[in-house]
């Protein structure tokens, strides 16, 4: 195996375990601060991280090539990825239940599917539909505790915010891996611009900072499981398959429950083993397809 051809395994596999942090981040943060001071405080973290990010590896000055309309774009990209998306998704969990809102907004994976399908013409078959959806399974099965049929979708508020956020990720997610733009530029406009437009809703949302306790993970999340994630996963869309891609990041909550039960006691249940083997059964089926289908290109 080529490391340069298959690097994306890398990238993604890095996105796996920052993003898997989120639940303990939010537990953590969330204690110690409301959502809206979460964001504007972690999105000030992460446009720092990336910013020093940039001139370590003297990317800066790749910001000099790039003119207004450039910007502007980016800009609007960071408003739908970083800003929206977050605003989405808190509001969801103030409105609805937690397995609800899991549930919905993981369907962003299959949605960038769709939308690299039906705005940039990417080819799709049967088999790769097939295996995102037994993953999704998968991840259903962790989030509704091992009984699908005991979920109930209660808060058509909550559960439109949730739709509403898997939509705008999933839509940020296609634009930026088929942008011209630098990942690391990129990523620190996007914090940026989000850092900016939380600034501009401070008069309309309520900051509550109670407890400095919380900071170290204030800055997990915002380094780790923002800013440079963010890097590592469209540097994944752009050098691998999107479909591998898109279907390893089911990945993520059977992971999250290992670091939920490390960093927050809570046990893992047998269900979570067969969620595992679904998730991991529908990333070997979209594996293969494509193994094969490039081997019959190239034959």
């Amino acid at each position: 195996m080529k490391i340069r051809t298959y690097k994306y395994i890398l990238y993604v596999s890095l996105c796996i375990i920052f993003w898997a942090l989120i639940p303990v981040c939010s537990k953590k943060v969330l204690a110690g601060m409301n959502n809206f001071a979460m964001l504007l405080f972690s999105n000030l973290i992460s446009s720092l991280t990336m910013a020093s990010y940039m001139i370590i590896t003297k990317k800066h000055y790749i910001m000099k090539q790039y003119v207004a309309k450039d910007y502007m774009y980016l800009f609007f990209l960071g408003f739908l990825g970083t800003f929206v998306y977050y605003v989405f998704l808190y509001g969801a969990f103030s409105f609805a239940k937690a397995q609800e809102v899991f549930i919905i907004n993981y369907l962003w994976p299959i949605l960038v599917i769709l939308f690299a399908i039906f705005i940039f013409k990417e080819s799709v078959t049967f088999i790769k539909l097939v295996s995102i959806a037994i993953s999704f399974v998968g991840v259903a099965v962790i989030v509704s505790k091992g009984n699908l049929l005991s979920v109930n979708f209660e808060s058509i508020k909550g559960d439109s915010l949730a739709l509403l956020g898997a939509i705008s990720f999933a839509l940020f997610s296609v634009l930026g891996k088929n942008s011209k733009y630098d990942e690391t530029v990129s990523v620190f406009v996007y914090f940026l611009s989000s850092f900016f437009l939380s600034l501009l809703f401070i008069p309309f949302m309520k900051i509550n900072f109670i407890d400095s306790s919380v900071i170290f993970w204030l800055f997990v999340n915002g380094i780790f499981v923002n800013g440079i994630s963010y890097v590592f996963w469209f540097s994944a869309l752009r050098s691998g398959n999107i479909y591998v891609v898109s279907n390893a990041v089911y990945l993520t909550p059977f992971i999250a429950l290992i670091f939920i039960n490390i960093f927050l006691g809570e046990k893992i249940y047998s269900y979570s083993i067969v969620a595992l083997v679904l998730i991991i059964s529908g990333i070997m089926i979209q594996t293969v397809s494509s193994y094969i289908y490039k081997k019959s290109k190239i034959t």
